[in-house]
Parts: C-alpha cells; sequence; structure tokens
C-alpha cells in the first residue's frame, strides 16, 4: 500500500508536505514543463510589495562549497501585476497558492494583505518578516517579538487568510520571536528564512555582492534551521512549515522527525531540477520499508527522546 503523505497547515490541507520555497521558484509558474510538479503539495510565491521593486545591484548571487549567498533585494513586479499577470496562470494548477508579502513598513505589509483578500486560489499568505538582505524592513522585523505580533495582530484582524510568519534563524531569540506571532494569531510559522552573510573579493579588495551582504542557504543553513524547528515544535502547538538546506530525502525526513508538518526546498532546486521528485519517492520509500501509513507516523518522533543536559 502506498502511504499516505497528505498533511495540514491549520485548516489548509496539501496532499503532500512539499513545496518551494519562496524566491527561487519565481512566482510559480516559470518550471511549468521543465518538472513535475505532481510532488507539490503547495506554491509558494516569491515576496510582493506593494508596488514594483528593483531590488539590489548585481552581482546578486555567489556560490560558495557550503550553499549559497543571495542579494536579490526581494525584486518583484509588485502586487497589482501579480493579480493581472501572474495568478490567473497558478490558478489554472490545482495547487493550494501560498503568496509570500512583504513591506517596507508595518502598513505595507497591511495594504499588500488587503489587495489579495478574495483573490482567486489563494490559500495562505506567507508573511516575510526576516529578508536580510533589504535595508528596510526585512529582517529587523523579524527580530522583534513586539513589530512581530503587532504585524500578524493587524493582519489577521484585516484579512481574512492563514497567515503563515516566516522568522530569521535567531538562534538566540527563536522562541521568543514564534511565541509572539503564536500569540498574535499566526496559523503557522516558517522556519527559517536565510542567515544574513557576505563573501569578500580579495583581488578586488570589496565585497562580491553587489549589496555587500546577503543570505546564505543551502546545506550550511540545514544544523541550523533543523535545531530551531526542534525547539520550537517542541514548545509550541503551531505547526512549522521547515525551510534551510533541504536538498536530498534524508534531509526532509530529519525535518519532519524534528517536528515540521510540511517542508521548502529551495537552493536545491537551482543545481537538480528533480529534487522535489526525488524527495518525494525517498520519503514513500522509506515509509513504506517501515510499515508507515501516514506522515504523522513520523513527525516529531525526535521529541520522544529524553532531554540531555546543556
Amino acid at each position: 500500500m502506498t502511504p499516505c503523505l497528505e498533511t495540514h497547515i491549520g485548516s489548509l490541507r496539501l496532499k503532500t508536505p512539499l513545496m518551494p520555497a519562496s524566491g527561487t521558484f519565481g512566482y510559480g509558474d516559470e518550471y511549468l514543463g521543465i518538472i513535475s510538479y505532481e510532488p507539490l503539495g503547495a506554491i509558494v510565491t516569491k515576496s510582493l510589495s506593494l508596488k514594483p521593486k528593483r531590488g539590489n545591484p548585481p552581482p546578486r548571487i555567489h556560490e560558495l562549497p557550503c550553499g549559497m549567498l543571495n542579494s536579490i533585494g526581494l525584486e518583484n513586479v509588485g502586487i497589482k501585476r501579480f493579480l493581472e499577470e501572474k495568478l490567473p496562470r497558478l490558478s489554472e494548477l490545482g495547487l493550494p497558492v501560498v503568496v509570500s508579502i512583504f513591506g517596507e513598513s508595518e502598513e505595507e505589509f497591511l495594504r499588500v494583505g488587503e489587495s489579495l483578500k478574495g483573490a482567486p486560489s489563494v490559500s495562505a499568505l506567507e508573511v516575510n518578516l526576516s529578508c536580510p538582505n533589504v535595508r528596510k524592513g526585512g529582517a529587523a522585523f523579524g527580530a522583534d517579538p513586539e513589530r512581530v505580533f503587532h504585524i500578524i495582530d493587524n493582519l489577521k484582524e484585516r484579512v481574512d487568510l492563514p497567515l503563515w510568519a516566516k522568522l530569521p534563524p535567531d538562534p538566540f531569540h527563536i522562541l521568543e520571536i514564534a511565541e509572539a506571532a503564536q500569540k498574535a494569531g499566526a496559523h503557522a510559522l516558517t522556519l527559517v528564512n536565510t542567515l544574513p552573510a557576505m563573501a569578500m573579493d580579495i583581488q578586488r579588495g570589496r565585497p562580491v555582492l553587489g549589496g555587500i551582504t546577503g543570505g546564505l542557504s543551502g546545506p550550511a543553513l540545514m544544523p541550523v534551521a533543523l535545531k530551531m524547528v526542534y525547539e520550537v515544535t517542541r514548545k509550541l502547538k503551531i505547526p512549522v512549515v521547515a525551510a534551510g538546506g533541504i536538498s536530498r530525502w534524508e534531509d526532509a525526513m530529519a525535518f519532519l522527525l524534528a517536528g515540521a508538518s510540511a517542508l521548502q526546498i529551495g537552493t536545491a532546486l537551482f543545481s537538480n531540477p528533480r529534487v522535489f521528485s526525488e524527495v518525494h519517492e525517498g520519503i514513500l520509500r522509506f515509509m513504506r520499508e517501515r510499515g508507515m501509513t501516514t506522515i504523522e507516523d513520523l513527525r516529531g518522533k525526535a521529541h520522544e527522546v529524553e532531554d540531555h543536559p546543556l
């Protein structure tokens, strides 16, 4: 019997726990005809602002032995063009659409969120409170529990859509930030965004990226993200969507065992277009070999291990 990979994020049902990470899959339809969308449980768009945003100067991407740095700067077409040009095609895919939203101010978050009320096929908003490579907003919002609470609380009052709070990889305050989002009424957390980082061009004597610093993603981020998913899901009841360095089915399994309800894959897609299919097949194979029938047979099993003192 084929195991069931269906999972739930609040009231939202996903046929599989897999989805792209925001910013790595364009607006959601760019990979049509290139990869199979069958393993996906949802689409996550790149982050959208109220008005079009040009982003940071190039170079914007830098490959590292341990992953990738990006300094895109949240370039996007703005919410109006997204609704007119992008969403109609996404609506034809038959998958839940999670729209990532961003604001340079708290008011902009609210205006973008309100613009999506009643939009067809939009199943949830991922509130990007943690982008590390923009000058306004970004990680500055996500690092402050009070601002996280205020933004989510106001959005919940004015937007009738499930809210996923995307939080920064803050190793010292992640529980405080996560608790603030949960208390404000977030329906889920996305853990974690990229880690602030940089690279240096020693020949030219200057930073490699045009935006000076960027966000570190890929395998180097995974152990950090895994620890935060484990800590948050042990303490809080809110569903967690894990993101950060998943490139193999074994990585996905680790996050499920740590307590994640769903999984986002991003950087790995740039070098391996089959990554979603491979992860999907690997999880099914693992479950089948062990006689497991649902994702719940896996989720959070690592929590059963007795705590070790620090």
